[in-house]
């Protein structure tokens, strides 16, 4: 259900919140995986909770959410800081001093009549389709300019006796998923037990901290810090030292959906695999599987006309590198492999299969240690041209391991949460479950007709066999 307002949120309060207790001056020169992203559009994330009581979400909720907040920053201070990219620095530097803060937006979903609100947030918080812009008023923007960029921006909004939603804006260049998820989940621990940690500290395992000195062991045989800044420098330059962010505009009457793989549908791909071949060679994780399965799917509903097709897999490099870092290292530490099948293959009988042994072979090879930056000279090129030729490329965004729906403030588990910005990326976003039990979510943005068939070729493949024919 569309709302019949042009701007249905009000923003009612603007705040900054500050580490607290204050933590000491931080800088920290960015590496190569963070130079990667230092232009791209900032990563938005979007949570939705129930909560009935709107004296009650004023009264106890928001203030604990507040506080809760200001503490989680103690711990990661660099988000309340700025990225700058001084005359005398080879490359971008993101420095916190005491006295920077977030910003934090307060704001109320309205409607016409109280009916029209409780529908708005049960379609906003369902995997009903929607138009993609309907969720851009529920998320803030990052205040950007050439010389300055801040890292995080926050945006909580009401939704009158129904809940509340979470939105955040953060720069790539910054941190990645894995970073942006640690800090939800210490957030959040944090306000679950609030009141226990004012008198206990050990509460507070050091799982959910950060960790900044292994950004020190980050080892860059291939000179890409060098490489990249001065692709950076010379993309508009010479010398442009801009961090101003590029804009991405999604096409108009794009529709967003979430579909869902409960473990028993997951166990049913795994059977056919293993019923129809040796799968011994395959990778039969649950995101391989809903991958293949998804990406098919996808190729089907597009027609696609080219030879090749391509999908790009993101991973994480923390416990690849050698030496591995810290699961908990703060910035960003991913890279990925590109899977690529015969389009031939991918639309035909055995096409779930084909994509399997494609996006098998490319995870496979990430075990060796040789091929994680193979190309990584071109990377920031690739990244800011369109794709040459006539291939087609998918790409991924998350992570069913992230485990994004344990995001648990006091009141629950959160009843949705999406990844906006795939719906200028393409990409496909991947998580866990909001029911839980070892499911699986997709997320996917595409036009409308194009949504519609996905959507009937997805529930076919599931519920007949042979697989998506």
């Amino acid at each position: 259900m569309a709302n019949p307002n042009p701007n249905p949120v009000k923003v009612v309060e603007v705040c900054r919140v500050a580490p607290e207790p204050a933590s000491a001056s931080k800088s920290l020169p960015l590496t190569f995986f963070d130079l990667l992203w230092l232009r791209f559009e900032p990563f938005q994330r979007l949570f939705f909770y129930e909560a009935s009581n709107t004296a009650l979400f004023f009264k106890s909720i928001l203030p604990r959410l507040k506080t809760s907040l200001s503490l989680t920053l103690h711990h990661f201070s660099p988000l309340a800081g700025n990225l700058t990219w001084p005359e005398d620095s080879p490359k971008p530097i993101l420095s916190y001093v005491k006295g920077n803060t977030v910003s934090l937006t307060i704001a109320e979903y309205y409607s016409n009549d109280d009916d029209a609100g409780h529908d708005h947030f049960h379609c906003l918080s369902s995997s009903d389709f929607l138009e993609a812009k309907e969720y851009y008023s529920l998320v803030p923007q990052l205040d950007v300019s050439h010389d300055r960029a801040t890292t995080l921006a926050l945006q909580i909004t009401l939704f009158p006796n129904r809940g509340f939603s979470i939105g955040t804006a953060m720069h790539h260049a910054v941190l990645d998923g894995n970073s942006l998820t640690l800090f939800f989940k210490l957030w959040a621990h944090i306000c679950r037990h609030h009141e226990q940690l004012e008198t206990s500290s050990s509460l507070l395992a050091d799982d959910l901290k950060p960790c900044y000195t292994d950004r020190l062991v980050i080892e860059d045989p291939l000179g890409l810090e060098a490489i990249y800044s001065k692709q950076w420098l010379d993309m508009g330059g010479p010398n442009n030292r801009s961090l101003k962010v590029w804009e991405i505009k999604s096409p108009p009457g794009s529709i967003r959906a979430t579909f869902e793989f409960t473990k028993a549908k997951i166990q049913t791909l795994r059977q056919h695999v293993k019923s129809v071949m040796n799968s011994d060679s395959l990778h039969l994780s649950a995101f391989a599987l809903t991958c293949a399965y998804t990406w098919v799917c996808l190729v089907k509903a597009e027609e696609t006309k080219c030879e090749k097709v391509f999908i790009y897999l993101s991973a994480d490099y923390r416990s690849r590198l050698d030496p591995p870092i810290s699961a908990n290292y703060f910035g960003n530490c991913t890279g990925g492999c590109a899977a690529v099948a015969e389009t031939k293959g991918l639309l035909g009988e055995d096409g779930f299969v084909v994509a399997l042994k494609a996006i098998s072979e490319a995870i496979m090879g990430l075990k060796n240690e040789g091929v994680l930056l193979d190309g990584a000279e071109s990377w920031v090129s690739k990244l800011c041209t369109d794709v040459q030729g006539s291939d087609r490329i998918f790409s991924t965004a998350g992570s069913p391991r992230f485990g994004i729906y344990e995001t648990d403030f006091g009141w629950g588990r959160p009843k949705r949460t999406e990844v906006l910005t795939i719906d200028k990326t393409g990409s496909i976003s991947f998580s866990d479950s909001k029911n839980g039990g070892g499911g699986v979510e997709v997320g996917l943005v595409l036009e409308e007709h194009l949504m519609g068939v996905f959507a009937s070729l997805f529930a076919k493949g599931l519920l007949h066999r042979p697989l998506i024919n």
